[in-house]
């Protein structure tokens, strides 16, 4: 799961915001301030508007302003991530994974501690900030679609790997900067990337 994560203002960073920041889409946003928080750097929370790499309609490399959570199935509620292992057979998930691809740039994820508590049921403890080894970003994964004529997305989620497992039973999708590319083009298969996410990560007490 994933459902907080943290942007640093780096230069790397700094350049992509401004890329979003010209996009003809942000007025919009902006226009919508009472519903929608527009936020570049600190903590991002669900339901924010924060950068996001997607191809644009020829097929190339652009950042849009997205929001963070699809709407729920009954209108109501809010869907943050999907899962990488289901994703292409969900009626929700399913055009968008085949078609409508994205990358949400981070410095790192937070994720909280899950302990089994004595009635049997998980209990919350530390929050960690955690991002993959030798790494200064941290390429997530998401699908992206349109609703009510602006974009949103959702995170996708895996397995994690060994060295995190003991903080949750999930993580989310990370490709290699080199990757984001193929990742986000149109005809890929998102299939043949998987084998390359990153699961080996660098965690610390937030």
């Amino acid at each position: 799961m994933c459902c907080r994560y943290w942007a640093d203002e780096s230069p790397e960073l700094r350049a992509i915001v401004e890329e979003m920041n010209r996009s003809p889409l942000m007025e919009r946003w902006q226009n919508r301030a009472a519903k929608a928080s527009v936020r570049t750097f600190g903590e991002i929370f669900p339901t924010d508007v924060v950068p996001v790499i997607a191809p644009n309609r020829s097929g190339a490399r652009a950042v849009y302003p997205m929001k963070w959570g699809y709407t729920g199935y009954t209108g109501k509620g809010l869907l943050m991530n999907a899962r990488s292992e289901t994703a292409a057979e969900k009626p929700t998930f399913r055009e968008d994974w085949a078609r409508h691809r994205c990358i949400v740039p981070a410095s790192w994820y937070f994720e909280w501690e899950h302990l089994p508590g004595k009635n049997g049921r998980k209990q919350t403890g530390d929050k960690y900030r955690i991002r993959p080894k030798d790494a200064s970003m941290t390429w997530l994964c998401g699908l992206y679609r349109i609703e009510n004529g602006l974009p949103v997305f959702v995170v996708l989620t895996r397995e994690p790997g060994e060295s995190i497992r003991f903080i949750h039973d999930r993580m989310p999708l990370i490709m290699p900067e080199d990757l984001t590319g193929e990742w986000i083009r149109p005809a890929a298969r998102p299939e043949d990337l998987l084998p390359h996410a990153l699961t080996d990560m660098r965690f610390e007490r937030a």
